[in-house]
């Protein structure tokens, strides 16, 4: 993988990971694209630093909110910040399940069937344009809208299902304030994040052999720049109902990998 590549990819992943358009799906496609002969354990460890720095972005964007979720937990009362962080982590527990038992079923869809993401990206499309319909509340998500919500992440780890455009649109068709179901999707996402990054390591999943750390260093500051961007861009529009858009971007690259993957 050279530098272009690198800082391609970064900016999908970046992108894609707070647009409603599925990174993990767009990620198969530009490695399908560019013609990734990555080794796997390099691969690897190149979408973790990307993920990575996605997840930092989403700190840096909420920095304000995780400062008064901290804050608040360290003052050891049932308080918002600590029901909140309750949610998050009832949020969490279908994908983790799902990832620790399914694992190498999961990972077999990541094998650059391109017609399979194509498909994935026509459901998120449908998912988009329910919630795009649906009307703005002052309604916060409860305890088990966030488990409900949780299982719409867990589906999102198949590349071509977008966790975001899930599981916002799983919050707003529950009857959930957009603005409050955008939050609640970037915060819930990143200890998912932190805590797989721990699992390879610990698990010696990744390798440092061979590595071209300039090619790491490229994409995670692509990645961690457009997540910023992208993160800030998702917020307004979900707040402005302009999930249509997606829904028809969606849809039209899932029905041209579709095509692409049949006809090779």
């Amino acid at each position: 993988m050279d530098s272009i590549e690198a800082i391609v990819l970064g900016i999908i992943q970046g992108f894609t990971e707070f647009l409603p358009v599925s990174s993990s799906g767009h990620l198969e496609i530009g490695k399908a694209i560019l013609g990734d002969t990555s080794i796997p354990e390099e691969s690897l460890l190149f979408t973790v630093v990307l993920h990575f720095a996605t997840a930092l972005s989403t700190l840096v964007v909420f920095r304000k909110d995780v400062w008064e979720i901290i804050s608040g937990l360290l003052k050891f009362k049932w308080n918002d910040e600590t029901k909140f962080s309750l949610k998050i982590i009832i949020s969490m527990i279908p994908a983790v399940i799902i990832g620790l038992l399914f694992e190498e079923q999961l990972e077999a869809f990541f094998g650059g069937n391109i017609a399979f993401v194509g498909a994935m990206l026509i459901i998120t499309a449908v998912l988009l344009w329910l919630a795009d319909r649906s009307k703005n509340t002052g309604k916060k998500v409860s305890n088990s809208n966030a488990f409900v919500i949780g299982i719409s992440q867990a589906i999102a780890m198949l590349p071509g299902i977008s966790r975001s455009g899930a599981t916002i649109s799983t919050s707003v068709l529950l009857g959930n304030d957009k603005s409050k179901a955008a939050r609640f999707s970037f915060l819930m996402v990143v200890p998912l994040i932190f805590g797989k990054i721990g699992k390879d390591i610990v698990g010696g999943e990744l390798t440092m052999d061979a590595i071209n750390f300039s090619t790491l260093g490229l994409g995670f500051i692509a990645a961690f720049i457009s997540g910023l961007i992208a993160c800030t861009w998702m917020i307004t529009l979900v707040k402005k109902s302009k999930l249509i858009y997606f829904a028809i971007y969606c849809l039209v690259v899932g029905i041209i990998a579709i095509s692409v993957g049949l006809y090779n």
